[in-house]
């Protein structure tokens, strides 16, 4: 006779120890095996009870391309027994999930969206954790003339000359670029239907920036996505000052009261854990080793204008 399973009360058994085990019924065999079978369904609830639960994080393409998370990561875990998914989009698509409730907490760089986010009640509150800047890079011999000048200049000159690769995805990025247009006195959607010399992407930082080099064109990028892929390119930073550049990064926990199921407490540890002093040390330091100046300044809970 083969041995296969059997199973009893939801309970896997050899064929061979469910016949001994019915034959038994009556002795006292049946005491031992059921005491074990308890032993046994304790000991898994036991190990069930120690299980970490998951945070859902939707964050930005730059946090998670740069490396950052990946560096972050374990140490939260470590420090608050529990595991991450981190889920990576621009800006546009992580308030998208915060929004449906697919996450609890989104770390994304668009202010007025944030806000907006925050003003229908799906999210908590604010709360920036680091900075850094945009930078409009191109070719080294700058065929446009546009170095030296301000953001909005260049973006003017760009219409009359040269080429610029939009990132097109609703991303943070994709809106400072917006922004940008609109304070040179542009309307977007005019521009982006101008004609070939803007072209979209519809991707992320890193095939943006290989679609620039390619076509050898200017696009916008945050300084530490550029960093991060700066080996892969022969794109330089050309115009690299003004204020409307600034790029700020925020956490926000999903508001319990739109979406039950969101995980308030932990996502609250997320925020302390982002804006303590040693982790902000290290947002701080990260990069700097590899590349020679910082990827991120941290910023905790200031507002950077």
């Amino acid at each position: 006779m083969g041995i296969y399973n059997v199973y009893f009360q939801g309970i896997s058994f050899p064929r061979c120890l469910f016949l001994c085990f019915r034959k038994s019924m009556k002795n006292k065999v049946i005491s031992s095996l059921i005491a074990g079978i308890v032993l046994v369904s304790l000991i898994g609830g036991m190990a069930g009870c120690g299980t970490s639960q998951r945070l859902r994080v939707a964050t930005t393409t730059s946090l998670y391309d740069t490396g950052l998370w990946n560096y972050l990561e374990p140490m939260f875990e470590k420090q608050y027994n529990v595991e991450l998914d981190i889920i990576y989009a621009g800006t546009g698509k992580a308030l998208e999930y915060g929004k449906r409730g697919d996450v609890d907490v989104i770390t994304v760089h668009s202010k007025a969206r944030e806000l907006q986010f925050i003003a229908e009640g799906y999210g908590v509150t604010r709360v920036p954790f680091a900075y850094n800047y945009f930078l409009i890079v191109g070719p080294k011999d700058d065929p446009a003339g546009i170095k030296g000048m301000s953001p909005e200049e260049a973006f003017k000159k760009l219409t009359e000359t040269g080429s610029f690769v939009s990132r097109g995805d609703d991303s943070g990025t994709h809106s400072k670029e917006k922004a940008i247009w609109k304070a040179a006195g542009f309307d977007y959607e005019a521009v982006r239907k101008a004609g070939k010399q803007y072209i979209e992407s519809g991707a992320g930082m890193s095939p943006t920036l290989l679609m620039a080099r390619e076509k050898q064109a200017y696009t916008l990028s945050d300084m530490g996505a550029f960093l991060a892929y700066k080996g892969k390119l022969d794109l330089v930073p050309i115009v690299d000052k003004g204020d409307i550049l600034l790029n700020v990064y925020s956490v926000i926990a999903v508001n319990p009261q739109k979406n039950p199921n969101a995980k308030i407490d932990m996502a609250n540890n997320l925020i302390s854990f982002l804006t303590s002093p040693k982790i902000q040390k290290l947002v701080g330091d990260y990069g700097v080793k590899e590349y020679g100046m910082r990827l991120f300044t941290p910023c905790a809970r200031a507002e950077i204008k």
